[in-house]
This record gives structure tokens, C-alpha cells and sequence, in this order.
């Protein structure tokens, strides 16, 4: 008993450590408007066992209390990692919440052009830089490929928010096409990690999930069974968007204003969906987000921004911080530099992810009927590579899908393409004084939520 009082000691110093620095370091930075997610994977590169070593160092400190500094290290990690995986249900599921389709028949065509475009050519950009260093790893290629399609609907959001986009065309278009673009990236996703989970099946060391796939014989599909999952997974998503929405408004009507219950109900249901989603081995990304899509209507039909609130409270003050700090402490930087390799894999991953998303937006916008400026500016508001894309990478990392090489690229990407893409859309407007009133229609307006916390962490 008594060393459980002290491992419960223990534990509760390295968290309230921890927080401190969630809470302290963005403060630090935030005068130079850097995003706290990037400070945050910063810092946790910085504490991680792959950087400075912080957190070993604070698990030997408290080896005065008699446990093993070993046992502190990991259990710390296994928590910072547990918190993160919930931080990543609770990021999914608000990206869902905040969709909005009101706008979608008034802007069909920039939409479908984008929404294809910034899809399929950044995807094959992917495909092809994985393939140029590994050919023989489809999983692989696919989740590179998922990585490069995904979008930062955090970064865009803001962006068109505090450009006053929000109610034009032009804004709608980008935001509608970058939710869809990151529904095709996170199937995608779902695909390339039950592919790698049916290869290494029966390998030593491979550790089985709850997906119902890892127990059935592959040699069952033949060679049917990428369209067979694809079909699952669309069905399921399907069906869970129906149910959580049905679910949703029946506890609104029986449950009535009691808000904090609502909250727990919905807060249930959205795990019950992720748990569903993993028994069919997709990954709990396309669970969560799914589940905040099925839930955006239900919230936003009762009237009131304090569902909302709350659950936007849990996941950005509390557990999201936990995801991104868990992130950069997977990160080993320490490899960097080592070889030509590396350094090779970080140049063309940048590279082409930046130009295929700049290509596939300006030549969308142009075939919309869309200016070249204004082409250019929807291209590169693609560009930033953030949460999903991180999530999405951390994933592929834990499941051995990508190596150190890779991730380091990824992680290096969100950071050169985080940074500066924002001021530079706000250079090109107003260097060419762009006008978007031309654009604009009294077709009202896509609302996007009032700034909100969500904005200074993503």
C-alpha cells in the first residue's frame, strides 16, 4: 500500500510537470504568433527520451521516494501516449462537428474541382516519393499517399476566418472541398493500415488488434479483398453517421437541457463508434471524425453553443495538448543529418507535397473560372500539413509502417509548411489586391463558428 502511495506520488508530479509546460510554453511563443501545436511538438522532441531527455531526468530526481526511475520513465510515457490517443478521437471528432455542407449546391463546381484535384494529385505526389525510396511496401505507399491528401482544416479554418472569406464563394469552396478531401485522406488511411495489419500477420512478434480481419485467413479475399474492405468501410460509415445522428436527437428530446448529460451520452457514443469502427479494422481517425459529422447537426439544431463548448474545453484544453506533445517525443531528430538518405527523403517529401498542392488548387480554382492570384491563394492554403497529418503519421509509426526517416519528414514538412504559408496567402492579397466581393453571393453565408480556443492551439 505504501508503494502505491508513492507510485501515485510519482505520477502525480510528472503530470503536473507536464502541464506546466502545456500550459507555460505556448504563453512563451505566441507573441510570435508561432501555432502552440508546433511549440508543442517542439518541446516534446525537447523532453522526449530522443532529445534532450528531460523526463528521464526528472524520473531519476524522483527516485527518492524508492521506485525505480525505469518504471517512472515508462509508465509516464505509457500515459502521455494513452492521453494522446484520446486527444486524437477528440481532434477527429471536433473536425466533424464544425462541418458545414449549408453551402454546397451554390458552389458545386469549385468544390467537385477541388475536392478531386487536391485529392488525387497530392495522393500520387505521396505514392510516388514512398515509391522512389521503397517500391516493395504498398501500405506504405498508401499511407504516404493519405498523408500527402490530407489537409489542415485547422489552419484553413482561421485563415479564411480572419480574412473575411467566410461568407464568399470562394472560402466556401475551400472549406467544404478541404472536409471532403480529409474524409478521402483518412479512408485511405484506413485501407493502407489494414493491409499492413493482414501482411504481418503470422510474423514473429506481431502484436493482433480488434479488427475481425486479423482473425480470418487472407487467402479467404484472394485478390478481392482491397475492394471488399473499401466496401466495408464505406458501409460502416454510412450507417454510422445514421445511427450516431439518430441516437443524437433521441437523447436531445429525452435527455432535454440537461447539458452535462447530453455531453457524457454523446461522449459515449462517439466510443462506441470508434470501438465499432476498429472491430472492422478502421482506424479510429475515420470512427471519430465520423461521429463528430453524425453529432454536427444534432448540436447545432438545439440552439446552443455549450455542447459544443464543452466537449471543444475537454479536447483542446485538456487532452489534444497530450496528442502533439506525445508526437514530438516519438521524434528522433538525432538521426537527422546522418545520411544523404535522410536528408533526400525530407527535400522531395517537402517538395512534392508543396507543389502538388499549389499545382492542384491554382489549376482547380482556374478551371472554376477562378484568377490565377486567387487560384494560387486556394493552393496554398492546402498546403500546411498539420494535425490530421501528424495523427495520421504518429499512427503509421506505431504500427511500423513508417520508418524514423520518414516521420523525421513529416514532422520537419508540418513545420516548414505550417510557419509561413499563412502570412504569405495574406502577402499575395494584398500584393495583388485581390477582391473577392466578385465572388461573393447574398446566397449567404457558410457560417464558420465564431473564433474559438480550437485557433490558437491548431
Amino acid at each position: 500500500m505504501h508503494h502505491e502511495a508513492l507510485t501515485t506520488e510519482a505520477f502525480l508530479i510528472v503530470f503536473i510537470s507536464l502541464w506546466a509546460i502545456i500550459a507555460l510554453v505556448p504563453l512563451l511563443f505566441r507573441r510570435f504568433k508561432i501555432p502552440s501545436v508546433i511549440v508543442l511538438l517542439v518541446t516534446g522532441m525537447l523532453i522526449g527520451p530522443n532529445g534532450l531527455g528531460l523526463l528521464n531526468i526528472l524520473a531519476t530526481k524522483l527516485s527518492f521516494l524508492g521506485i525505480d526511475p525505469e518504471t517512472v520513465r515508462t509508465h509516464s510515457l505509457t500515459m502521455v501516449n494513452s492521453l494522446g490517443s484520446l486527444g486524437l478521437v477528440f481532434l477527429m471528432t471536433l473536425a466533424g462537428l464544425e462541418a458545414d455542407f449549408k453551402l454546397i449546391n451554390s458552389v458545386r463546381k469549385p468544390t467537385a474541382y477541388l475536392s478531386v484535384m487536391t485529392f488525387l494529385m497530392p495522393a500520387l505526389a505521396g505514392f510516388a516519393v514512398y515509391f522512389h525510396f521503397v517500391p516493395d511496401d504498398l501500405p506504405g505507399q498508401l499511407l504516404y499517399a493519405s498523408l500527402f491528401a490530407s489537409h489542415s482544416v485547422g489552419i484553413v479554418f482561421p485563415v479564411i476566418r480572419e480574412l473575411k472569406l467566410a461568407k464568399t464563394r470562394f472560402g466556401a469552396a475551400v472549406l467544404i472541398s478541404t472536409v471532403i478531401t480529409d474524409i478521402g485522406s483518412i479512408i485511405l488511411l484506413a485501407v493502407s493500415v489494414q493491409i499492413k495489419r493482414m501482411q504481418s500477420m503470422g510474423e514473429a512478434g506481431s502484436i493482433k488488434s480488434l479488427s475481425i480481419f486479423d482473425y480470418i485467413n487472407q487467402a479467404v479475399f484472394g485478390n478481392w479483398f482491397l475492394p471488399a474492405f473499401l466496401f466495408v468501410a464505406l458501409l460502416y460509415m454510412a450507417l454510422a453517421y445514421l445511427c450516431v445522428n439518430k441516437l443524437g436527437n433521441r437523447a436531445a428530446k429525452l435527455i432535454g437541457n440537461d447539458e452535462d448529460a447530453l455531453v457524457t451520452f454523446f461522449l459515449f457514443v462517439i466510443m462506441i463508434t470508434v470501438l465499432a469502427g476498429e472491430l472492422l479494422g478502421i482506424n479510429l481517425v475515420v470512427g471519430a471524425f465520423i461521429a463528430g459529422l453524425g453529432l454536427s447537426k444534432v448540436v447545432k439544431s438545439m440552439g446552443s453553443a455549450a455542447i459544443f463548448t464543452k466537449l471543444e474545453g475537454i479536447g483542446y484544453s485538456l487532452l489534444v495538448p497530450f496528442l502533439f506533445l506525445s508526437i514530438g517525443m516519438k521524434t528522433n531528430f538525432k538521426i537527422l543529418f546522418q545520411s544523404t538518405d535522410n536528408i533526400s527523403i525530407i527535400l522531395w517529401t517537402v517538395t512534392g507535397l508543396i507543389g502538388s498542392k499549389v499545382l492542384s488548387g491554382l489549376l482547380a480554382m482556374k478551371f472554376s473560372g477562378f484568377s490565377t492570384g486567387k487560384g494560387l491563394c486556394a493552393g496554398l492554403m492546402t498546403v500546411p500539413q498539420l494535425s490530421a497529418t501528424l495523427a495520421a503519421a504518429a499512427i503509421g509509426k506505431d504500427l511500423g509502417m513508417l520508418s524514423d526517416n520518414f516521420f523525421n519528414a513529416i514532422i520537419v514538412l508540418s513545420i516548414v509548411t505550417t510557419l509561413p504559408v499563412p502570412n504569405l496567402v495574406r502577402f499575395i492579397i494584398e500584393k495583388f489586391k485581390l477582391n473577392f466581393s466578385d465572388t461573393g453571393s447574398d446566397e449567404a453565408a457558410y457560417l464558420v463558428p465564431e473564433s474559438t480556443d480550437q485557433d490558437e492551439l491548431i
